[in-house]
């Protein structure tokens, strides 16, 4: 939701609005196996909380950033602090909850990043609009502040497993491997509409940002609906894969359509991108719970950091390369192309042997 101001405040090409869209992941990356272990070793309370505090301090300086490089180091530590959280909020889920209900639960915790964007989408533009980006950037530094007011004050833990050989087991499982890289070419789809869709109806179509939030802030409604129920749907069938390729096929197809219309009228457009959007969202539950219990309780603090990490890989990787494509050739191209991508992990994940929970 800040790209577009972003853009203006630091005048910014689009590839460089895609180095900052990026920055986040690149903290992530170097900070999640981290945090993973941390949180295995020391419990999910306390490393949560550090990160979030951490990741206030980095978007309070943000909003101070004096040039294009300071706030991209900037956001990149905030990613960096912040990466406890998915650790710690996944392995208090995975130990609280049974194998038959995890994969509800963690679609419910998966929730909080379409929750976050509906946030974003609504508040930020009239953040934007009374205070500039500076007092949005403070806006989600107190909301930071604030969740890690309520980690530290609410969240308990179970008894901790003991923990062996983490990491040399992290690094040689395949099927974790498999499950981490096959979900994560979903991911491709996600990040380009998440991250371009307010972009390009604003340059492309000529779309207000403020209107183009409330598309936004849809999709992450409809996301948070796939998220909920494909997590109970594998619950029911005992399945995290099956809905995970299925998925992957509905949102290759949906993407594909989207591409197509990026010179239809506008009202088709959005609507297939509203589908889109809500089934690239629809996958990150199932793909969590697939590597945790793939690790099984002790470790899966550990996996889920690797998990998060893979798909951190190809977050940083994806909006500079989106970026240049559309500045090199079109939308559609651009919006194709991330159309296609998905097929590529829905043929990897067939290659992994389901193996009942641990």
């Amino acid at each position: 939701m800040l790209a577009p101001a972003i853009r203006v405040e630091f005048s910014l090409s689009l590839g460089q609005v895609g180095i900052v869209l990026g920055a986040e992941w690149i903290g992530l990356i170097l900070a999640l196996l981290p945090w993973g272990f941390a949180v295995d070793r020391f419990g999910e309370r306390w490393t949560l909380t550090a990160g979030m505090l951490g990741g206030a301090g980095c978007l309070t300086g943000a909003a101070f950033a004096p040039g294009f490089v300071a706030l991209v180091l900037l956001i990149a530590l905030a990613g960096g602090a912040g990466a406890s959280v998915q650790s710690g909020s996944g392995r208090a889920i995975m130990n609280w909850f049974g194998k038959d209900e995890r994969g509800l639960a963690l679609g419910i915790r998966q929730t909080a990043v379409p929750v976050g964007g509906v946030v974003g989408a609504l508040v930020l533009p009239a953040v934007v609009a009374a205070g500039g980006l500076r007092a949005a950037f403070l806006t989600l530094a107190g909301l930071s502040l604030v969740g890690a007011v309520l980690g530290g004050a609410v969240l308990r833990e179970r008894v901790r497993e003991h923990i062996v050989e983490a990491v040399p087991w992290t690094l040689r499982d395949r099927s974790l491997w498999l499950v981490s890289w096959g979900s994560g070419l979903y991911l491709v789809a996600q990040v380009a509409v998440l991250g371009f869709l307010v972009l390009y109806l604003h340059d492309e179509r000529g779309v207000s940002v403020a209107r183009a939030a409330f598309a936004l802030a849809g999709i992450n409604v409809l996301g948070a609906a796939f998220r909920i129920g494909g997590g109970r749907w594998s619950d029911v069938i005992g399945s995290r894969l099956r809905p995970l390729r299925l998925i992957g096929l509905a949102l290759a197809l949906a993407m594909g359509v989207s591409a197509a219309a990026t010179a239809a009228p506008l009202g088709l457009a959005v609507a297939a991108f509203l589908l889109a959007g809500g089934l690239s969202m629809a996958w990150n539950g199932l793909s969590f719970t697939a590597a945790a219990e793939v690790a099984g309780d002790a470790r899966s603090g550990a996996a889920i950091g690797f998990q998060q990490t893979v798909l951190s890989v190809i977050g940083a990787a994806v909006p500079p390369g989106f970026a240049a494509l559309v500045e090199t050739t079109s939308w559609r191209t651009a919006f194709a192309v991330a159309a296609a991508v998905p097929l590529v992990g829905w043929w990897t994940l067939s290659l992994v042997t389901e193996r009942p929970p641990r």
